[in-house]
């Protein structure tokens, strides 16, 4: 859930408040023109220096402010809602949406080209941007959102230098594990096999080495869809659950899955077997070591929250787990 968390004091000291809402009037909440500090979680807030969102403005993104540039100032606060996975806004040379347009789709600095200081109006067909006064984020600024065309800037007009889309806060991610939708394959390895005979008539050590150490591993892997509107780097994790008995591996509880890595985890430790220590007259005594590996293949269902916005889309988790290995024991009279 997006919310901001605005402090009395700088360096989040004194009184604070948490709002996940938009707040028109932060006298009623008995916290206007106190804020000098602020944390925010999820999507972008807007903050406003007279109350009903209205007044000179300032945008603050997932982060924190230690300080703010306009202290004790701000008298409603606005969370930004619109979805800010794919920006695009039209800007106008006049008012009323005429003469030359600009359409923007990334962070762009219009003293690079033609159209610096021209923007007169302007229209967001997806997204939210701020609109600066001056070059490198300076000045003053104004915010624009979808569905709130802007047929005039006034006293704005001419005045526009840089464009940025905001950006979405970090998504969080839910995972859930459909394991009756899960493919599994096991077979057995024969990784050791040992030989003893006693042609005599009273039973034989059967060795020295009453017991002996073989390498097992686990290896999970993640991977995402073609299709995926994870970014890269982000991070999470993936809850195996107390079903990880069921599928007769040993696995951690969580497997973390980062974007644009790998993706995959061994974990590998040693196993020792007790061998018999006798062999019985006139008898071979074969020991065959085995492994059982299990290959299990299932979907995975991820829920990703970003601000307001909330979709969902498939992985797939794979475990390869090869670290039961038991020993099977067979006589032959000889």
């Amino acid at each position: 859930m997006s919310k901001i968390i605005v402090y009395e004091h700088r360096d989040f000291m004194g009184i604070s408040k948490e709002f996940t809402s938009s707040v028109p009037n932060l006298v009623a909440e008995n916290f206007n023109d106190c804020i000098s500090s602020l944390k925010v979680i999820g999507n972008p807030w807007v903050a406003y220096v007279d109350i009903n969102y209205s007044g000179s403005q300032q945008v603050y993104e997932e982060g924190e402010y230690p300080s703010l540039d306009r202290n004790d100032s701000i008298s409603s606060l606005e969370l930004v809602t619109e979805d800010l996975t794919n920006p695009m806004i039209t800007l106008y040379e006049h008012d009323q949406f005429r003469g030359k347009t600009l359409v923007l789709t990334t962070e762009t600095n219009l003293a690079y080209g033609t159209f610096n200081d021209v923007a007169s109006s302007h229209k967001v067909q997806r997204g939210a941007w701020v609109l600066y006064e001056h070059i490198n984020r300076q000045g003053a600024q104004m915010v624009a959102r979808a569905s709130r065309d802007v047929a005039n800037y006034g006293w704005f007009n001419d005045r526009v230098s840089q464009v940025r889309p905001l950006k979405p806060g970090r998504a969080i991610i839910k995972t859930e594990i459909l394991w009756d939708k899960k493919e599994e394959q096991t077979k057995s390895v024969t990784v050791d096999s040992i030989c003893g005979l006693n042609h005599g008539d009273n039973e034989q050590s059967f060795s020295t080495e009453l017991s002996r150490e073989y390498e097992g591993s686990v290896t999970d892997s993640f991977s995402f869809s073609n299709s995926t509107q994870i970014t890269w780097g982000t991070s999470f994790s993936i809850d195996i659950g107390p079903v990880k008995a069921e599928q007769n591996l040993s696995l951690s509880n969580t497997f973390t899955v980062q974007k644009g890595s790998s993706n995959t985890r061994t974990d590998r430790k040693s196993i020792r077997i007790n061998l018999p220590t006798k062999i019985p007259p006139h008898t071979k005594l074969i020991v065959n070591v085995l492994r059982k590996e299990v290959d299990v293949k299932v979907p995975v269902k991820m829920t990703i929250q970003s601000g307001s916005q909330s979709s969902v889309e498939f992985g797939e988790y794979r475990c390869q787990a090869g670290n039961s290995i038991t020993a099977e024991y067979k006589e032959e009279r000889i």
